[in-house]
């Protein structure tokens, strides 16, 4: 693809400047009769400050404090880049948020204006340009008034562009949201936040890394806020320590870059729905009626072969990423082994150590574009957890990825230590304690830095890539254990060892650098052909529950027989749950922080598995390329997943054994509750039934979902022999309301069950954003279960009748406004390890 001339609108400018000068062109010399007094010389007007020589020159004035800059170009396309070198904290805006977008220098008048190129609308020729441009506004991000002028150079105050709120942390202190790839999660600041402006008397140009080089030019700065809460700290998640020492100074540092464009050497490359690679477009105006006004193509590092003809060559510029020098020694290398297996992939595309990781020079500014970086973060406290994400930043122009940045959450590797420590039981009084937990923790560090980096490279996620024996680091990735036939969990083979065989086939695709003379899309159809014939698909969570195979966090070939294999194991390691499983002198109630991540063991394998129930096989198919395109599930595999999902909310599934619950009490000083804890409804004392009930509310959420229910209906229709939708309900009521009542702590956790159950089908009839066909069948299914209900009653045990009342009540509740009808929520699950946040997190490329 040829790179297309963008003009942006520059008549305007020099209609503008003639009118103001009453000159062709613009120039920026005084009006003839002017009276103001003639601008100075360059070189007598720095004269006594220091000169930084490179892409853009500037000056310091030590004295001021102030930055000049020389602009000797216009129309001159370059990329600005502007990022965070040091996070908020505590969740909030972090390190290595950055934005990248092309810009130029145009005179305006008296003025030099810094605009910003938009490349997402194109024409072919300068006036079919044109008239793109004048259909769509433009953006001036600055405007600048020269301090001095010589020849066609003039010296421009950068100084208040620098210093300013570029990143918009000001907004984003105010509401409470994360920086870094648009995501804002739900977050309230404690007492206020509103307000956050930038205070220029304490603030500065931070000279160590402001600096010049041949192709960019980099400044800094330290920027402090003033004027938010005056009673509190920010909370980031709720309940959360203060991420300043004073909330009314908030000071961060922001990088700022110009950068010379890369040369015309790079060649774009197709998109694929299949290839798992990042979609850049733009919208070509001037395309014939018979091609498409979106151009589609990948996002992707440029890489080259020294000799394409070779079988295996070296790159003439390989990869590199550098690894935080701050993430501790042994998380450091874990960095470095992890990333370092994309190698592998890049040697199946024919490369000879195109590849690289290595630790960030000490003399090197992560925030500098050229390098692409791995991110260690430090958050605190548990709203902060375990989330971290891969971005790339591209050129507008072409889609090639400039610098890839990578941020990994600190504590990730934390989040697998504690499941360990939950499936290992591992401090014996008098024995040494075991380095599992450690080799486990790491095995996912590396697997994570994997992960993350393949975003940076351009790739999507894969999550169908666990029904084939991990094929795709692009996965979320679930520990895998087993119980040995001495009762004993094995862990050796928690994470995968290396790159996976789709990831070879995505790299080989995307990056594969072909001779001279080949005809590249038929080369590409041909390597995409034969990763189908190797039985890779590529599926995203698409959403909507309904892709058996592809979902996140979850493991096995079979995602029913896994859950069913993980329900074995976690009702073992439950019945021997013990204080083995916290270290020496830590209290008693601190096992509830160990409990939580294996009493909801199987909470990803529950989604994973509901995806089969009204599910629908599909892939991205193109055009006769012979894959199945939909495949409605067997009705044999629909029901094997709905009673392995109703086997997790029995009450033998759900109970925790007396002895368990026994050596839980209430929370001591020093070690308060968190959102990682269980709620409960019994004050400070441990309470199992609402453990019970966030863990049965899980699946039965997932198993009565709105847009489930109306594929069961819409499948049974099409195809009678599929569960439709009142099949479901009637099977679900019999394991439920309907079988024999049980006593005891086992009575309290069938009734939990029941009113979920019949809480989530309320909920189907009285949402109106529900299909119409649901809501009626959800309403027929009420309907019944009253009157069988009703007839009940006479003769009922105390605890049972108590049930059956509170389930009419809320029945006739209903019935009085149904379109208005809320029951209370069910508890909800605590975050849990391993992922900690919900998956939105866990940032695919920019």
């Amino acid at each position: 693809m040829k790179t297309k001339l963008k003009l942006m609108s520059w008549a305007l400018f020099c209609a503008l400047a003639a009118q103001a000068q009453n000159k062709p062109g613009g120039s920026m010399e005084a009006p003839a009769k002017s009276t103001e007094k003639p601008l100075p010389g360059i070189t007598a007007f720095t004269q006594n400050y220091k000169k930084y020589e490179g892409y853009y020159n500037f000056y310091y004035d030590e004295k001021s404090g102030k930055v000049y800059l020389e602009i000797s170009e216009y129309g001159k396309e370059f990329l600005y880049f502007n990022a965070l070198p040091g996070g908020v904290g505590n969740g909030g805006p972090e390190r290595g948020q950055a934005a990248a977008v092309i810009t130029k220098f145009v005179k305006a008048g008296p003025k030099v204006l810094l605009y910003q190129c938009n490349y997402n609308y194109r024409g072919a020729t300068a006036d079919e340009q044109n008239t793109v441009d004048k259909a769509f506004a433009g953006s001036v991000l600055w405007g600048f008034l020269p301090v001095a002028l010589e020849g066609d150079k003039v010296l421009v105050d950068i100084t208040p562009f620098l210093i300013r709120d570029s990143q918009k942390i000001g907004d984003k202190l105010a509401s409470g949201g994360r920086g870094g790839g648009g995501n804002t999660r739900s977050a309230t600041p404690a007492s206020g936040g509103a307000g956050y402006k930038v205070d220029e008397t304490r603030s500065a140009v931070y000279l160590p890394n402001t600096r010049n080089f041949p192709l960019n030019t980099e400044f800094e700065s330290l920027i402090t806020f003033t004027g938010g809460s005056t009673t509190g700290a920010f909370n980031y998640g709720g309940g959360a320590p203060g991420i300043a020492p004073d909330v009314n100074a908030v000071t961060v540092y922001m990088h700022q870059s110009f950068v010379a464009l890369p040369d015309s050497n790079y060649h774009p490359r197709k998109f694929d729905p299949r290839s798992g690679f990042n979609l850049f477009s733009y919208m070509d105006f001037s395309a014939p009626i018979d091609e498409p006004m979106v151009k589609r193509f990948s996002r992707r590092h440029r890489l080259q072969k020294k000799d394409p003809a070779a079988a295996v060559s070296e790159a003439v510029e390989p990869i590199v990423y550098y690894i935080d020098r701050g993430a501790p020694e042994p998380v450091k290398k874990a960095l470095i082994d992890g990333g370092s297996w994309w190698n592998q992939a890049f040697e199946a595309a024919g490369y000879k150590n195109a590849f690289q990781v290595k630790e960030l020079p000490a003399d090197a500014d992560a925030m500098d574009i050229r390098y692409n970086v791995v991110n260690w973060v430090d958050r605190t406290g548990s709203p902060a957890r375990a989330f971290s994400y891969g971005s790339s930043y591209i050129d507008p122009r072409t889609g090639e990825i400039i610098k890839g940045v990578v941020t990994l959450g600190s504590d990730r590797h934390r989040q697998d230590y504690l499941i360990a420590e939950g499936l290992l039981q591992p401090y014996e009084e008098g024995k040494p304690v075991s380095s599992k937990m450690k080799e486990l923790a790491f095995a996912r560090l590396r697997q994570l830095s994997a992960h993350e980096i393949g975003h940076t490279l351009g790739l999507f996620h894969n999550f169908s890539s666990s029904s084939k024996e991990r094929a795709s680091v692009m996965d979320y990735p679930f520990p895998r254990f087993t119980l040995q036939t001495n009762g004993a969990i094995d862990v050796s083979d928690a994470y995968a060892k290396g790159i996976g065989t789709w990831d070879k086939r995505a790299i080989i695709w995307g990056y594969q650098d072909f001779p001279a003379g080949t005809n590249e899309n038929a080369a590409l159809d041909a390597i995409m052909k034969e990763t189908l014939k190797q039985g890779h698909i590529f599926i995203p969570d698409v959403g909507g529950g309904a892709h058996p195979s592809s979902h996140q966090w979850d493991d096995g070939v079979d995602p029913i027989d896994e859950l069913n294999r993980i329900m074995v194991v976690r009702r073992h390691v439950l019945d021997n749950f013990s204080e083995k499983a916290i270290v020496k002198d830590a209290p008693m109630a601190t096992l509830e922080e160990v409990l939580v991540p294996v009493y909801l063991l199987h909470r990803y394998q529950v989604e994973a598995v509901a995806k089969s129930v009204g599910g629908l096989y599909f892939t991205h198919a193109v055009k006769n390329d012979g894959q199945v395109i939909t495949r409605m599930v067997e009705p044999a595999t629909q029901w094997k997943a709905f009673d392995a999902l109703v086997n997790t909310v029995t009450p033998e599934a759900l109970a925790l054994p007396e002895k368990l619950i026994s050596k839980i009490p209430p929370r001591p000083s020093g070690y308060p509750a968190s959102i990682e804890s269980f709620h409960g409804n019994t004050g400070p004392a441990f309470d199992p039934i609402a453990a019970a009930e966030s863990a049965a509310a899980t699946t039965l959420s997932y198993l009565l979902n709105e847009e489930r229910a109306a594929r069961l209906i819409e499948y049974h229709a099409r195809n009678n022999n599929l569960p439709g939708f009142l099949d479901i309900v009637d099977k679900l009521l019999n394991k439920t309301w309907k079988t024999t009542p049980a006593s005891g702590y086992h009575g309290q956790l069938q009734m939990l069950v029941n009113n979920l159950t019949l809480k989530y089908l309320l909920q189907l009839a009285a949402n109106t954003k529900t299909a119409e066909n649901v809501r009626s069948e959800a309403l027929l299914e009420i309907e019944e279960l009253k009157e069988w209900m009703t007839a009940k009653l006479p003769g009922a045990e105390r605890t049972y009748k108590a049930n059956l009342l509170f389930g009419l009540s809320q029945i006739e509740a209903f019935k009085q406004e149904p379109d208005k009808f809320q029951p209370v929520p069910a508890a909800e699950m605590p975050p849990g390890a391993p992922i900690g946040m919900p998956a939105m997190f866990e940032e695919d490329s920019w």
